[in-house]
């Protein structure tokens, strides 16, 4: 196997036996032949479209089927090799309803041949020899992964732009062939500009049905009673899991990225929202095992279930592990009865509370106090710290950053990163929280709109604000989003704890150059040069 999608990837360099994420290499295998089976469906999709042949049904089963491919999302084999099948057998309708023949390549008949082809084809691009044309194929790759994940979760909201699924098969098409690197990276830029739709998309997906987040407190104690735990980022589940344990005498908690649910009005409305467990997606082993009743993953960020936890965790959507329950369709049932059998929390616990919902309407809501406070000097600069959490050394970074920040700075965050310093006391600047959450890495549309919405009221560009962004990457949708700061020109971004080992020396030069684009070094280096 090779593999190298993540932060964490072995030595730096592509994990090639064994996924530090649990990966095996049937898993990886079948994921490689699953994306080139979407790219193979792409390219009949836009010949078909070419003839005037309706494709709608390949647009979502595309954007499921990448999704099964990110970092933590699906480790069961059986699973992926049934999308590798349904997306094969739509590209056969689709091609007969086009008139174009059998598909130059079939997919084998079982697992075992599904596993070989797997090893032998790679992902889409992989034969590629140049390295950094390889490179910047790779980062498409990944970027649209994200892309679809986002894509996914608007869909399953009402939202969809036919402009978004054309890329996507616009881009998976073109893995494998021949391009200049200018063209690969022109390709990757416009990744970025297509995920700031689907992020947009799915923001308004969220608020339309939820209600804009408001600023929130949390509880992370837990309350006497059955409990059940909602994991991920699909607030759909949540809604879904809240719907049916109403009036059942069941706490329903958050953990990890869920926690930005609490802020939405739609969602919070619910009583037995009872408050947030845990922390971050790598510390599930421990936080899991500790819990007293059933865990619903919902997205990526699963890791292997341990004996003490294995029997109550269920997966939902595009999400597997083997042996573990997976709920199919909306019907959480199982999930409800499993949260009534288990012995739930003994007793009543105080842990504090957090704030969380500063997404953009309000923040953008106290603009005026916010403008003022620049104005007068009380706010000196903002640093937008957020991103992915993970459990490679080098992340304690971004919390020794918080911690070291003058008192006339404000810190914006989003996505599990914040996990590392979410509960620090920053205090405030006139009423204004120094530590304002702006949601999950779902948000980070929302993140971007103030950005841009100040830089509107300060009449100057978004890299003369007085912000630095300080980002934390994992996983493919964090690869989406770095695509699409810079597709909007977002300059001098420090990256880490790592940079992406997909990334060749020569097309990092070439982004460095071109955008600033950077390492993070120590705190007390780069606070230095941000705060100068």
């Amino acid at each position: 196997m090779f593999c190298n999608q993540c932060e964490q990837t072995s030595k730096g360099t592509g994990c090639v036996t064994v996924g530090v994420c649990g990966k095996k290499a049937d898993v990886a295998a079948l994921q490689d032949l699953l994306s080139q089976a979407v790219a193979s469906l792409s390219r009949t999709v836009r010949t078909a479209r070419e003839r005037g042949v309706e494709a709608s049904g390949a647009d979502r089963l595309a954007c499921e089927a990448l999704f099964a491919t990110l970092t933590n999302v699906n480790f069961d084999p059986q699973a992926l090799a049934g999308y590798v099948g349904r997306i094969s057998e739509e590209e056969a309708r689709l091609r007969e309803r086009a008139g174009l023949g059998p598909a130059s390549w079939q997919v084998a008949p079982d697992l075992a041949g599904m596993v070989s082809q797997g090893e032998r084809m790679g992902y889409p691009g992989s034969q590629e020899p140049d390295a950094d044309l390889r490179s910047l194929q790779e980062i498409l790759l990944y970027g649209v992964r994200g892309v679809a994940a986002y894509a996914f979760h608007a869909a399953d909201l009402g939202q969809e732009d036919q402009a978004v699924y054309d890329f996507i098969h616009q881009a998976m098409a073109a893995l494998g062939s021949e391009r200049s690197l200018q063209e690969w990276l022109a390709m990757a830029l416009k990744c970025g500009e297509v995920n700031l739709r689907a992020m947009e998309l799915l923001d308004a997906a969220h608020t339309g049905t939820f209600g804009h987040p408001e600023p929130t407190p949390v509880r992370l104690g837990p309350l006497a009673g059955k409990c059940l735990l909602v994991s991920g980022h699909d607030l759909r589940d949540l809604d879904r899991v809240l719907q049916q344990t109403a009036g059942k005498g069941i706490f329903v908690y958050t953990h990890g990225e869920m926690l930005p649910a609490h802020a939405y009005p739609g969602l919070k409305k619910y009583p037995h929202l009872a408050g947030h467990y845990g922390t971050a997606w790598q510390n599930q082993k421990q936080e899991f095992a500790a819990f007293p009743g059933p865990i619903l993953m919902t997205t990526n960020c699963l890791q292997e279930p341990q004996a003490p936890y294995a029997g109550s965790i269920f997966t939902t959507g595009p999400v597997g592990w083997p042996g573990v329950s997976h709920l199919v369709g909306q019907d959480f049932s199982p999930l409800v009865h499993k949260a009534l059998q288990m012995p739930g929390f003994a007793a009543e616990e105080d842990k504090g509370t957090v704030l969380t919902g500063f997404a953009r309407n309000a923040v953008l809501g106290v603009a005026d106090q916010v403008i003022g406070a620049v104005r007068a000097g009380a706010i000196r600069r903002f640093f937008l710290v957020g991103g992915c959490d993970g459990a490679k050394p080098g992340r304690s970074y971004y919390a020794q950053l918080v911690d070291a920040l003058p008192p006339d700075t404000v810190v914006l965050t989003l996505a599990c990163g914040k996990f590392r310093f979410f509960d620090h006391q920053l205090g405030d600047i006139g009423g204004i929280p120094r530590l304002l959450d702006m949601g999950q890495c779902n948000d980070a549309y929302s993140a971007i709109q103030v950005a841009l919405a100040l830089a509107d009221a300060f009449q100057c560009g978004v890299n003369d604000l007085p912000l630095s962004m300080v980002l934390s990457w994992f996983e493919q949708k964090a690869v989406s989003i770095l695509l699409t700061l810079l597709y909007l020109g977002v300059k001098n971004i420090r990256l880490g704890p790592s940079l992406p080992a997909f990334v060749s020396p020569n097309v990092l030069q070439v982004l460095a150059d071109t955008y600033g684009l950077r390492p993070i070094g120590t705190v007390e280096e780069d606070l230095a040069a941000m705060l100068a």
